[in-house]
């Protein structure tokens, strides 16, 4: 069985500065506003490892969690030139202890009905359900921390996996405190 590439990005071991960072880009719903957010990463030589764009309550404004990989001290300048754009609102950094993060996967494989039964226990483990089923396949969705659906695809791999959906990460800060 092949190993799954998952779309989370390990942290370089040449690198030890590297971390994970996933930051909040609250901005004007305007075309345009990605390219220029996204030239700014490129020139400071980060990789966006994941990108989630939506519209917020006001159609006026979009939110874009953007998970990357790089040192601290070149996040904080990511921070500040991001800020310094004009159609940005505020661009913050997030972690698992001042906001919720998670993810959604979709994830296709090939299941008979005699393995059935285990997959959905899998599923049922990781809170994840079935969304689509024929003789030889099966469809489900599982949302959670990047570790969970890690840990879920790492389960469900000794099945055939045909494909994998991620959304990326999404988050929202704790408490009353704004995202």
């Amino acid at each position: 069985m092949s190993k799954i590439i998952t779309t989370d990005t390990p942290i370089d071991p040449q690198c030890p500065d590297s971390m994970l960072h996933t930051l909040s880009v609250y901005v004007n719903n305007k075309a345009g506003v990605l390219m220029r957010i996204t030239q700014v990463f490129a020139r400071r030589g980060f990789n966006i490892d994941s990108l989630v764009v939506s519209t917020s309550r006001d159609a006026r404004y979009s939110r874009m969690t953007i998970g990357i990989t790089g040192s601290s001290n070149g996040r904080e300048q990511i921070i500040k030139q991001v800020t310094k754009l004009v159609d940005v609102i505020h661009c913050q950094e997030h972690t698992t202890e001042n906001a919720i993060v998670k993810e959604m996967l979709l994830v296709k494989f090939l299941v008979d009905a005699k393995n059935r039964t285990e997959a959905l226990q899998i599923l049922e483990h990781f809170g994840g359900k079935s969304v689509d089923l024929t003789p030889v396949a099966m469809t489900a969705i599982i949302t959670g921390d990047p570790a969970k659906i890690d840990a879920a695809i790492n389960m469900l791999s000794h099945f055939n996996i045909v494909e994998t959906v991620r959304t990326g990460k999404v988050v929202i800060a704790r408490g009353d405190s704004p995202t």
